[in-house]
């Protein structure tokens, strides 16, 4: 808020109707963007406007989590070799009694809208190379593999010997 005024209650309050909403509808699991003060995860920005983010969640998510729906983010991304934004989905989960009812396909295509508003024009996202179950209903959105691309990662106790190296 611009102006300076304390705007806490007003988010209290958004994320107490979204939880009721997901309450209503049997939601378990939520996708939302990182950063807000109401969506965010792992940061929120400072409300300074000047894009400062300070660690923790954001109203909404918190309420949401405390109730036990888990909030699925995605992320702005942006494509040096492209030139243009995308989105990066961290992860997609629907419950099994909630399969078939093309939720996951809704919240991707939402996340889709919402990107392509913002000017971009990709979506990327992992799945575990055994989840032959996910790699098919990507495919049958049109969520193909990359043929160009594999991701590495580090993890664990070798990260943090990465990470604690000296730099030379």
């Amino acid at each position: 808020e611009q102006t300076g005024s304390d705007v806490t209650r007003l988010y209290r309050e958004a994320g107490q109707l979204a939880l009721d909403l997901a309450r209503e509808t049997g939601c378990r699991y939520a996708v939302l963007t990182d950063g807000s003060p109401s969506c965010g995860s792992s940061f929120i920005y400072d409300g300074s406007f000047s894009r400062a983010r300070v660690a923790g969640q954001g109203t909404t998510t918190a309420l949401l989590e405390e109730n036990g729906i888990r909030v699925c983010l995605y992320f702005p991304i942006f494509s040096t070799w492209m030139g243009r934004p995308g989105v990066y989905v961290q992860d997609l989960y629907v419950e099994d009694r909630f399969r078939g009812r093309r939720i996951g396909e809704k919240l991707l295509r939402r996340v889709a809208k919402e990107c392509r508003a913002a000017g971009g024009v990709y979506l990327r996202l992992s799945v575990d190379t055994d989840n032959e179950t996910a790699k098919a209903f990507y495919e049958k959105l049109g969520i193909g593999r990359s043929s160009y691309e594999q991701v590495q990662k580090i993890v664990g106790d070798a990260f943090f010997a990465f990470a604690d190296a000296p730099e030379e």
